[in-house]
């Protein structure tokens, strides 16, 4: 009997996944834990080993296709058993639904054509066959409408912002209002639905299309990966969701430089990671997060979630993008425990080896451009956080230290902050408090 294989959830707070990529094709021979296919979610990308060994009898969801967890993405059984005919056709629900689809499904396989492959993440479900029905003309109550046509993460983004699922044209299997279409409907601006939107006389705002960048000879053109899409949505809802004020800070890192050179080897041998200047500065972070702590916070609506934990997350650049691993309950860390812990995320970033939860629940962030030569950033707040920090790079420069002239170590540091929450004068305290840390640092914490 064919064993299913089913969308993984890779968190507590995951909801769907996309299938990026098969690892096999229908008909190869498989064996159990072998990476089987390869899924991108809104946290990490990650290889799915197969749950058994046997032959690839279907493939149920496409290459480029997102479907909620616990849906049937492939079947898997002894060679020559029926899986289906080797479908590529995505399931409208999880499996828990599945019986109540059998009559549809049963009809869409007498008027479907012969399976071809599954569309690429740039053709969408647009070549999909034809449903008998039409997918804009969904049947039963509104209620079914809606479960029919979205997951559970679609139907929260649109309460949040009082959307009618039922009025969307979703470009997913069916019609299905994907995240993407959701999420496309929100930074547009689109008003809310009548039944939930409170009643105004002004007028809606409008956001102009603006036309498609022209294609010459020689531009080769090639679609987004599903971290980058995922990126590019993260950042336009962050700049949509928060007022961005950005203050800067120039701090003078000669105690930190003397120490670094001092403590530097004895620090690598007891911890066997290197004491960076992140290193300083992720303890600085911490200590100032304690002094300021509605910097730790997050917005929930009209509520303030004062966070008890306190939960850095490290932006680390990769080929294919870029990835915020956090270092949980980092207020209990030393600067050993830090070091250790920094090194380890980016490593295992770089190698794809982090777990979801790995890159989940920061309560602050912090990005080094500084790493790479930049002077300084202004960074876009990795939500739901309300701030983050820049680091520039450690350079000599000329300054004037008592009366005179001198040549000290600098960085310049830069604190994006969320308006509605942090005003001036509390980024102000942050950022001095960061600054008195580190020009002053007390050499018993390494």
């Amino acid at each position: 009997m064919a064993t299913d294989v089913i969308m993984p959830q890779m968190g507590e707070s995951i909801a769907e996944g996309t299938v990026t990529k098969w690892l096999k094709q229908v008909g190869d021979t498989v064996e159990r834990d072998e990476p089987l296919f390869e899924i991108s979610t809104d946290k990490v990308d990650a290889e799915i080993p197969s749950p058994t060994a046997g032959t690839l009898l279907e493939i149920v969801v496409p290459e480029g296709e997102t479907v909620e967890i616990q849906t049937i993405v492939a079947r898997i059984g002894e060679s020559g058993e029926s899986g289906g005919g080797g479908s590529t056709t995505a399931p409208d629900k999880a499996p828990e639904k599945e019986a109540e689809k059998a009559p549809e499904a049963a009809s869409e396989k007498a008027a479907a054509p012969p399976a071809s492959p599954g569309p690429t993440p740039s053709a969408p479900a647009a070549s999909a066959p034809a449903d008998p029905a039409p997918a804009s003309a969904p049947t039963g109550t509104r209620e079914e409408r809606i479960q029919t046509k979205s997951s559970p993460v679609v139907r929260k983004i649109a309460a949040e912002h009082g959307i009618d699922i039922t009025t969307l044209n979703g470009t997913g299997v069916h019609g299905r209002v994907t995240k993407q279409d959701i999420m496309a409907v929100v930074e547009v601006g689109v008003p809310a639905s009548p039944a939930s939107a409170p009643a105004s006389s002004a007028p809606s705002a409008t956001v102009p299309t603006l036309p498609p960048a022209p294609v010459g000879t020689g531009d080769r053109v090639e679609p987004m990966s599903r971290m980058r899409q995922l990126i590019a949505d993260h950042m336009v809802a962050s700049k949509h969701t928060s007022p961005h004020v950005h203050t800067l800070y120039e701090i003078d890192m000669s105690k930190v430089d003397a120490l670094r050179r001092q403590h530097k080897e004895g620090f690598l041998q007891r911890s066997g990671a290197k004491l960076t200047y992140t290193v300083f500065m992720t303890k600085a972070v911490i200590d100032a997060l304690k002094a300021v702590p509605v910097v730790n916070a997050s917005l929930n609506g009209t509520d303030i979630i004062y966070h008890g934990d306190i939960n850095v997350g490290m932006a680390v650049s990769l080929e294919q993008g870029l990835i915020v691993p956090v270092i949980k309950r980092a207020q209990d860390l030393s600067m050993e425990g830090i070091a250790r812990s920094l090194t380890d995320l980016a490593t295992r970033a770089r190698s794809r080896k982090l777990k979801p939860d790995e890159v989940a629940g920061s309560t602050f962030s912090i990005t080094n451009p500084g790493s790479y030569g930049g002077l300084i950033g202004m960074p876009v707040i990795n939500q739901p956080n309300v701030a983050i920090l820049g680091m520039g790079k450690v350079e000599k420069r000329v300054c004037v230290v008592d009366d005179m002239i001198a040549i000290r170590p600098k960085m310049y540091v830069s604190l994006g902050y969320d308006h509605r929450l942090i005003d001036g004068a509390t980024a102000e305290q942050f950022l001095s408090t960061i600054t008195k840390t580190l020009e002053n640092f007390d050499e018993t914490a390494l």
